[in-house]
């Protein structure tokens, strides 16, 4: 018997690493273009800075690149782009709101406070260091299962670490900051990471546990009541947060990414009927027993009571910017408090109005789309349920935030991903984007195919059958 030689037609999938490099391109052309433009609207000349900043910006987008090329071929092409352009962008407006500073300053016959977009840009730099750290020495991202509890022992220290007498300080009213050797750390930003890891490796060893149901109540079916310990912790953990560290944000934060995990890792909607019942219910106690959150809520419900608040000047300013916005440089979002950090994203719907605010949050979209796909593409259950904490991290800040700005809900003063003055968030944002490409790069890597066999062995398997 004879058997006839085929020939396997082998399918290379693409890396796709020339699309990024594309994107990265059109992401620093974007970024610097509002800085001269800012310039020549402001100064009516080119910056002088402005080949300092294209070439940070532009080398450095390069250099995590290459990284991408050599450690993560098949990672996710569009992450790195959408964080580069929300980067430079956040440092052109920080560059605009200093030069407004430095005019009201002038005109008032003071000196004017030292620039902070050269201060981002240094920070920028230490997180793509850190990018490139996560990218070159995690190979694989399941390797982070087995410090499951050291991670959650780390969130928990980088959470209680402010409230250390000699090194906590307090910012703003909110004791959520270190000192050490004369720099100042917001060390929450980095337990949001270490937490994600901690849920995603506690839920893959709990899940079946967690995911029997109790009672039926309308139509829902109910965990059992010994299986409420850990929504119990976090929820007590995230009321720690806001009553002993005034921080509503990060409390809001922790107690949603661990809610939606367990949601995922289980699938039972019951966990999020009691998740919303105890947030409901922490919240409102907050709001009786503590009164930087009730001045919170009312400075929401009636910013017009506050003359110069920081509420109302933003939404004057976003009214002002109107649809397509004042233009780059012609606005005044100087005028608003923390218009760098805070209310960031009130000074970008001022000068690019409704039409530039959706265009932002599109990109932030994108980077929580591409992060989801992480998940759903991802292999194994640790890496699915990290990918979907750290894409609804994302999430998560940008509706606070947003939201806050807005009025639509209370100002919590969470910092807006890669675009708020702050090196601890930007850092720590770079980390996150890190770990999401090290996961795609898992997840859309090829499978090993099986080795080949050759025409005899199969005549002979078929001859013995």
């Amino acid at each position: 018997m004879s058997i006839a030689s085929t020939s396997v037609i082998q399918i290379i999938p693409r890396t796709r690493r020339g699309v990024e490099l594309l994107l990265l391109v059109i992401a620093v052309a974007v970024a610097v273009g509002a800085y001269v433009n800012i310039g020549i609207t402001v100064q009516n000349s080119v910056p002088a800075s402005t080949g300092y900043y294209a070439a940070g910006i532009g080398l450095l987008a390069l250099i995590a690149h290459l990284a991408l090329r050599y450690r993560a071929p098949y990672a996710d092409p569009v992450l790195l782009p959408c964080a580069v352009l929300l980067n430079g962008l956040g440092v052109a407006m920080i560059h605009r709101i200093d030069l407004g500073l430095a005019i009201v300053a002038e005109a008032k016959g003071k000196v004017p406070k030292g620039p902070a977009a050269p201060q981002q840009i240094t920070w920028t730099a230490v997180g793509v260091v850190l990018f490139l750290v996560v990218i070159l020495v995690i190979r694989d991202h399941r390797r982070l299962q087995a410090l499951t509890y050291t991670a959650g022992l780390a969130g928990l220290v980088l959470l209680v670490l402010p409230l250390v007498p000699g090194i906590g300080r307090t910012v703003n009213g909110a004791p959520i900051w270190i000192s050490i050797a004369g720099m100042s750390f917001q060390p929450g930003e980095f337990a949001k990471v270490c937490l994600v890891i901690f849920f995603a490796g506690y839920l893959v060893v709990k899940r079946d546990v967690l995911t029997l149901a109790g009672r039926r109540f309308l139509g829902l079916d109910l965990p059992r009541a010994r299986d409420l310990g850990p929504i119990l912790i976090a929820w007590l953990a995230s009321l720690g947060v806001l009553v002993f560290e005034s921080d509503l944000g990060s409390s809001l934060l922790f107690f949603g990414l661990f809610l939606f995990l367990l949601y995922v890792s289980t699938e039972r909607a019951g966990w999020l009927i009691i998740g919303g019942v105890l947030f409901a219910g922490g919240a409102y106690f907050a709001y009786k027993t503590f009164g930087h959150v009730h001045s919170r809520v009312t400075d929401w419900l009636n910013p017009w009571a506050i003359d110069g608040g920081q509420i109302k000047l933003g939404l004057m300013g976003q009214a002002w910017g109107g649809v397509l916005g004042r233009g780059l440089g012609q606005g005044h979002p100087e005028a608003t408090m923390y218009a760098n950090s805070d209310m960031i994203i009130s000074s970008f719907a001022e000068e690019l109005g409704l039409t530039g605010l959706i265009a932002i949050l599109l990109v932030y979209t994108l980077i929580i789309e591409r992060g989801l796909r992480t998940a759903l593409g991802c292999r194994d259950i640790f890496g699915k349920l990290i990918a979907t904490g750290l894409a609804m991290s994302f999430a998560l800040q940008v509706f606070v935030i947003v939201g806050g700005v807005t009025g639509l809900i209370p100002l919590t003063g969470l910092a807006t991903p890669f675009m708020a003055l702050g090196g601890t968030s930007l850092v720590a944002n770079w980390a996150i984007i890190a770990l999401l490409l090290r996961i795609s790069d898992q997840a859309r890597r090829p499978q090993t195919p099986a080795a080949p066999v050759s025409d005899e062995t199969i005549a002979m398997a078929v001859q013995k059958a």
